[in-house]
C-alpha cells in the first residue's frame, strides 16, 4: 500500500472537523454539470474555522516549495477559490488577483480584478474541482490578457477523468492537496460514519456515471 502523505492527512482531518464533508446518499446533490452525488465538499465553510484554515494555507504554501512552483502572482477562480488564494498570497508576501466568473456590467467591465498578469507567471487557486470548467474558463481569461498559466491548486478534486483530459489539453498540470480516498480512509478509521453511507459513497466513485441508474435515481 502506498503511503499516505501527511499533509494530506491533515487537511483531509480539518475537513471533517469542520463538516465541509457531507453524504447525502438518500438525497444526492447535482453538480452543474448535471451529475449527481452522494457526497459534497463545502470548503466555504473554512474561513469560519481559522485554525482548520491554517492548516489548508500553510499546506498549500509548502505544496508550492516541495513541488518549486516559480509564479509572479497567485490567482483566485471566484468566489471559492478567492478566500483561499487572498490568504495564500498574504501568507506569502505574494501579489494577489481573483477572476471573475463572467465580466461585470458596469465600470471596466473585466474578468480580472486586482492587477496586471501581462507576461506574468500566474499560480491559479481553486477550492474544489469537478469537472474543472470554471478553471479552464479562467485560465482562458488569464491567457487572453497576456499571463502565462501552467499549474492549478485546489484542495481537493473529485478526480473525475474529465477534469484531468480537460487540464491535461489545456497543458496546465493540477495538483490538490488531499484527495478522496484520504478523506475516505479518514471516515472509515473515525468509525463516526454510517457503513451503509460509506459503502454507496464509494460505489459512486467507482463509476459516477452509471451510479445513478443502479440506484434508481433516473
Amino acid at each position: 500500500m502506498p503511503m499516505i502523505n501527511k499533509d494530506a492527512q491533515d487537511v483531509a482531518q480539518a475537513l471533517l472537523e469542520i463538516g465541509a464533508v457531507g453524504f447525502t446518499p438518500h438525497a444526492p446533490v447535482q453538480f452543474k454539470s448535471g451529475v449527481l452525488s452522494p457526497v459534497y465538499v463545502d470548503n466555504r465553510r473554512l474561513p469560519y474555522h481559522p485554525r482548520q484554515w491554517h492548516t489548508i494555507i500553510v499546506a498549500f504554501a509548502e505544496l508550492i516549495e516541495n513541488i518549486g512552483l516559480q509564479f509572479d502572482v497567485i490567482a483566485g477562480v471566484a468566489v471559492g477559490g478567492v478566500p483561499h488564494s487572498s490568504a495564500l498570497a498574504y501568507h506569502m508576501a505574494r501579489p494577489s488577483v481573483f477572476v471573475r466568473k463572467e465580466a461585470k456590467e458596469h465600470g471596466k467591465g473585466q474578468r480580472i480584478e486586482g492587477g496586471d498578469v501581462a507576461d506574468k507567471r500566474i499560480l491559479l487557486i481553486e477550492d474544489l474541482v469537478t469537472t474543472g470548467g470554471s478553471s479552464l474558463s479562467s485560465i482562458e481569461t488569464l491567457r487572453k490578457n497576456g499571463a502565462i498559466v501552467e499549474h492549478c491548486l485546489a484542495i481537493v478534486s473529485y478526480g473525475f477523468e474529465e477534469a484531468q483530459t480537460a487540464f491535461a489539453g489545456a497543458q496546465v498540470s493540477l495538483h490538490t492537496l488531499t484527495n478522496f480516498q484520504v478523506i475516505m480512509a479518514q471516515v472509515k478509521s473515525s468509525n463516526q460514519y454510517d457503513v451503509e453511507h460509506i459503502n454507496i459513497v464509494q460505489d459512486w466513485f467507482e463509476d459516477a456515471s452509471g451510479w445513478t441508474k443502479r440506484q434508481g435515481l433516473e
